[in-house]
């Protein structure tokens, strides 16, 4: 019998996990301390490898009706204005070649519809209150206006934001710092000469505005960055109310043509860079927020807890399935999801720098460089390579777990890529008689076998419940190329051989 996972926080990262261990045939319950969900919205982005491992969940296209696909913004730097658009990049191995304004609202509705559909229901007002690791599983306590409730569980995973209540009775460091500066966010009606068709981004001597038409509670979201002010605000929350006069103050140092007639919601924001000293303890995991915390520079917030679920869900799941707590198995989340936190941390720390940095170097910056710069940018913006490598960059695309103990290159070697550990590209193949792309091909939950046109097929190999085979008659060879639940090759060879291709199956959980 499965062993239950415990999913403690109902944001992106609980919710893709939870519904990804379930796609894999985990019992799963998830609970929230709060009633509601978290309202307004902190994250507007999904990058492409985002929806690249939600897409096998069934959940992409309600994402993308919901979604603006080719967004476009203008930026002001100085007295220029220029507008750039990210719909339709030269991304040409992936569905998704361009960037997704959406609501974390939204994410979090579509993610909690699938998992409802699927019976699982958020068990909000729901509180984590202790949990300990034990052998042979997780005992927690849960709190509810019904009262207390001891369960146990095969895991537990705390995706419960910056102050875990699983990271801190895991015993786990938090390392890093809080920034000087804060992020203002409000939602509210202007009057004034702006575009309805592009976000305005204005990158001043003070720090960064942003304006979009994506409020949630009146028709413009705001965010401003400045010092941060003396009260306590705790990191990753939302802090005390702005006032008008503050929030006119930013639009007007932005040189922003635009009135604020009427305010609906504002919050102060204190932000920190932060990775936790390790993802797993035990049995007891961390996700998202709890596991990391990044300024809101490229968006990586809510894209990187998505992806942390999307590669522990299915790990998780084939763990309890066989009432395993250890092996590489389990081993290789840490290994493969903190290298890309610390990585993401200093490319978001760099961002956050040159975007609101309080020193002289990106006040000049801000102030006298980027002005100078900008008859460049419509130039740099038409180079649709230049733009597309920035933006694969910031996606996560290029992100490969080469070093990982599931990440296995078989003999005799197959060459070219991708290789053991990377991302697949998405293309063109032929199989079952038909053209078909590669990602379409693939997008169901499980592990996907790849066999070139004359590879051979061990037919006594037994296969466990998720995973399926392919012949690509339009790759030439006699090999094979085993590609992981979350869309990184796990396995490869240059020929079937039955032998190594079990004993990674075995390695995985995923064998009969």
């Amino acid at each position: 019998m499965n062993q239950p996972i415990l999913v403690a926080g109902a944001g992106p990262a609980g919710l893709a996990l939870a519904l990804q261990a379930h796609a894999h045939g985990a019992v799963v319950r998830i609970v929230d301390r709060r009633p509601e969900a978290v309202r307004p919205s902190r994250a507007l982005i999904l990058h492409a490898r985002t929806l690249e491992v939600l897409r096998p969940l069934g959940v992409t296209q309600a994402l993308l009706a919901r979604a603006d696909i080719a967004p476009a913004a203008d930026l002001r730097l100085g007295s220029r204005v220029v507008r750039v658009t990210f719909g339709d990049l030269a991304l040409p191995d992936t569905a998704f070649p361009h960037l997704s304004l959406i609501r974390q609202m939204d994410v979090e509705r579509v993610l909690a519809q699938a998992l409802a559909d699927r019976g699982v229901t958020v068990e909000r007002g729901t509180e984590l209150a202790r949990v300990r690791d034990e052998p042979g599983g997780v005992r927690a306590v849960l709190r509810s206006p019904a009262g207390a409730e001891e369960a146990r569980f095969g895991f537990a995973v705390g995706c419960d934001g910056p102050a875990s209540t699983v990271r801190a009775q895991a015993g786990l460091g938090w390392t890093g710092r809080l920034y000087p500066v804060e992020i203002v966010l409000a939602d509210a009606e202007l009057d004034g000469d702006l575009a309805d068709d592009a976000a305005q981004v204005v990158a001043g001597r003070g720090g960064l505005v942003f304006a979009f038409r994506l409020g949630e509670r009146a028709t413009w979201r705001l965010l401003g960055t400045r010092f941060a002010t003396s009260e306590r605000v705790l990191p990753g929350s939302f802090g005390p109310a702005v006032s008008v006069a503050d929030l006119q103050a930013l639009i007007d140092a932005a040189s922003l043509d635009a009135q604020i007639t009427d305010l609906a919601w504002s919050a102060r924001v204190r932000v920190q860079r932060r990775v936790a000293d390790r993802f797993r303890r035990g049995r007891l995991f961390l996700a998202g927020e709890a596991a990391h915390a990044y300024s809101p520079a490229t968006g990586q917030g809510m894209n990187a807890a998505i992806q942390d679920a999307a590669n522990l869900g299915w790990k998780l799941a084939f763990a309890a399935a066989r009432q395993c707590g250890d092996g590489p198995l389990l081993d290789s989340y840490d290994l493969e999801r903190r290298p890309v936190a610390r990585q993401l941390l200093a490319l978001t720390n760099l961002a956050f720098w040159a975007e609101a940095g309080t020193g002289p170097v990106p006040f000049a910056f801000r102030a006298w460089l980027a002005p100078l710069a900008a008859p460049l940018v419509p130039a740099l913006a038409s180079q649709p390579r230049l733009v597309a490598a920035g933006i694969r960059l910031v996606s996560q695309l290029g992100v490969s777990y080469r070093g990982s103990p599931l990440s296995v290159e078989g003999t005799p070697h197959r060459r070219g890529r991708p290789r053991a550990g990377d991302r697949l590209p998405d293309r063109l193949v032929r199989a079952g008689g038909r053209e078909i792309r590669l990602h379409d091909l693939l997008a169901r939950p499980g592990v996907h076998i790849l066999l070139d046109r004359d590879a051979g097929w061990p037919a006594d190999l037994v296969l466990g419940r998720f995973v399926q085979v392919y012949r690509l008659t339009s790759v030439p060879g006699r090999g094979l190329v085993a590609v992981r639940p979350d869309g990184h090759v796990g396995f490869r060879s240059g020929t079937a051989e039955a032998r190594q291709l079990a004993a990674w199956l075995a390695r995985i959980g995923a064998t009969g």
